[in-house]
């Protein structure tokens, strides 16, 4: 039996770092935000409110899950979400949670800047 228990973690590693990942308040605040499109620390770091040095350990381990990447212009980092599907999560979400009486809006609404990134992601 303990041997199926390992296996399981083994195999469910990826899910559990996901869902690490987007445990936080401040990296869901993040994740939020990116899905309106790209942002740089010091964006993020106003929007949230806290140090700059909270802001970039919190994107790093949202890079580490893989759910935002960067990229550099200078001496600034551009942040954008790496994958649309992270937006169908998010909506699935918030269908669970309007099902059990706690509504929370996690994503932008079709149409939206993040809709255009995610096809902007997709094309990539």
């Amino acid at each position: 039996m303990a041997m199926i228990q390992e296996v399981d973690r083994e195999t469910l590693a990826p899910a559990v770092a996901l869902f690490r990942g987007l445990a936080d308040p401040v990296r869901l605040a993040i994740v939020r935000r990116l899905a309106h499109g790209e942002a740089r620390v010091v964006d993020l770091v106003k929007e949230v409110g806290l140090a700059q040095s909270t802001v970039s350990a919190h994107l790093a381990c949202l890079r580490d899950c893989g759910l935002v990447e960067f990229r550099a212009q200078g001496r600034q980092s551009f942040y954008s979400l790496t994958r649309p599907e992270l937006m169908d999560l998010l909506a699935a979400a918030e269908g669970v949670l309007a099902a059990t009486g706690a509504a929370v809006a996690l994503w932008p609404t079709h149409g939206s800047p993040a809709s255009e990134q995610a096809n902007e992601i997709t094309q990539r």
